[in-house]
């Protein structure tokens, strides 16, 4: 995929339900899906937990409208990794653009024993039935528990954006909230570094600092690069 198949929309806010159904795909390709999964967890620190995977979705006068089902994590790794068989189903997750107050993004490389081993992202995550609250799936929760989680910042240590934006990327859908601390890049990139090291299996094994399309990576995902570019022509 490259970049100019991805689309980004801003979206007002998200309207996100969940509701229940069977995955055929996965019930048919049990064998071949629990043999990745054995693969897998021999070289990294996976777990076989339950996930969130949307399989309806419209946007409709600035909102973002989506149902989710659950899985479990076997079933969605084997569907990523086979290059998403099953085109009813998207992986549509929440992503925290975290920009410093001197404007440089700040993103972290996965760490080797994570199903997501050395790419480039912004704290992100697939959501699970812990967002689910009263039906509705809560991706500002979402949000706000990978922060904290791979990076050490507390929610009420960063200004949220008015909006979303959704990209689209394929079988992805990254729900993107800005999110703008109150440091500068070398001092947040510092403490968090910190954080990191006080961890004994941290998500992050380091930070990566993006002023400027030169301190773009290979192993940083097209769409999140398309984010960060669309951002930037839109400051221009």
């Amino acid at each position: 995929m490259t970049t100019e198949a991805i689309r980004i929309i801003p979206v007002d806010r998200l309207d996100l339900r969940f509701e229940p159904r069977p995955w055929p795909w996965a019930d048919e390709n049990r064998p071949a899906i629990e043999a990745h999964f054995k693969k897998e967890a021999a070289s990294k620190q996976i777990w076989n937990g339950r996930v969130l995977l949307l399989h309806r979705h419209a946007i409709e006068v600035g909102v973002f409208y989506g149902s989710y089902f659950e899985t479990d994590f076997a079933n969605f790794l084997a569907w990523r990794d086979f290059g998403f068989p099953d085109p009813s189903i998207v992986n549509c997750f929440a992503m925290g653009a975290l920009c410093t107050a001197d404007g440089t993004y700040l993103l972290g490389r996965m760490a080797k024993y994570t199903a997501n081993a050395g790419k480039v992202y912004f704290p992100a995550g697939t959501p699970d039935p812990g967002d689910v609250r009263g039906g509705k799936v809560d991706l500002i929760g979402s949000v706000s528990r990978e922060l904290a989680e791979e990076t050490g910042l507390m929610a009420n240590e960063v200004t949220q954006g008015l909006c979303w934006y959704a990209v689209f990327a394929g079988r992805r859908t990254a729900l993107v909230r800005p999110l703008r601390a109150r440091e500068d890049a070398a001092r947040l990139a510092g403490r968090i570094r910190v954080h990191l090291a006080r961890e004994q299996t941290p998500e992050f094994e380091d930070v990566i600092l993006v002023r400027s399309p030169s301190d773009f990576v290979p192993e940083m995902p097209d769409f999140v690069r398309a984010y960060i570019e669309y951002c930037w022509s839109q400051d221009s």
